[in-house]
């Protein structure tokens, strides 16, 4: 499975007021391994960024002079995330900036979810962490991800940190080492522990199976059980 976890950043916050896209980040990962193959552009928009998307991002007019325009890169990008699942948090916005520039190139281009799939990790945030915070820096601490050079947001340096964050949050490629409360913080459960990402070069753990004196033994312990309380739960779900 191909996916491209996405970042962009703009002008402002609403392509309908003419922002535009000025930096595309793209990192591709193939199952559940970053591939180290990345697509990443600064744009030229051919206008004016506000002073409050330049208080997040750090990037001027000055910067982008010489930067090509989207149309002059849209071919390759369109290329790079086609019949990829995009992850991207909070997706509605990137994709209606991505949108809205393949819209007014005028060229045929489909709508990004007609050609990909997408997963919005801020939602997936949501429904697993209710009531907390969820945007990206949140989600670093709570998942024990060095952010620490991120000092302004950055659309390739975003997708990397939230590839780590989707492959921590879905469950993949962790491991979880309890500490003593005393040298560890606590994270926002309450629980104590450290989250580390295990190399994807790892062998494959080996699967040990029971043998045929083992399963006799499992029966005769389900016979037992049924026969004090009248039912076996693990007989009647399988």
């Amino acid at each position: 499975m191909r996916q491209v976890i996405l970042d962009t950043e703009t002008t402002g916050i609403d392509p309908r007021q003419g922002h535009k896209i000025i930096e595309i980040g793209c990192v591709e990962m193939v199952g559940r391994k970053l591939t180290k193959n990345h697509f990443h552009v600064y744009i030229n928009p051919d206008r004016e960024i506000e002073e409050e998307a330049f208080r997040v991002h750090g990037i001027s007019n000055e910067f982008l002079n010489d930067k090509p325009r989207f149309h002059q890169v849209a071919q390759e990008f369109f290329e790079f995330i086609k019949g990829a699942e995009l992850i991207i948090h909070n997706a509605p916005f990137d994709i209606g900036f991505i949108d809205h520039e393949f819209a007014l190139l005028g060229a045929g281009y489909p709508k990004v979810a007609d050609v990909c799939g997408v997963f919005d990790s801020l939602v997936y945030a949501r429904k697993k962490h209710p009531g907390q915070k969820n945007n990206l820096d949140a989600l670093c601490k709570r998942y024990g991800i060095d952010n620490s050079h991120r000092d302004l947001h950055g659309a390739l340096l975003d997708s990397e940190i939230l590839a780590d964050v989707y492959l921590l949050m879905t469950g993949g490629q962790t491991s979880l080492g309890l500490a003593n409360s005393s040298d560890s913080d606590s994270n926002e459960d309450g629980s104590v522990g450290e989250i580390r990402r295990l190399s994807p070069e790892r062998p494959a753990l080996k699967v040990i199976r029971a043998s045929e004196r083992e399963l006799q033994a499992h029966e005769e312990r389900l016979d037992l059980i049924e026969k004090k309380s009248g039912q076996a739960l693990w007989r009647t779900n399988s």
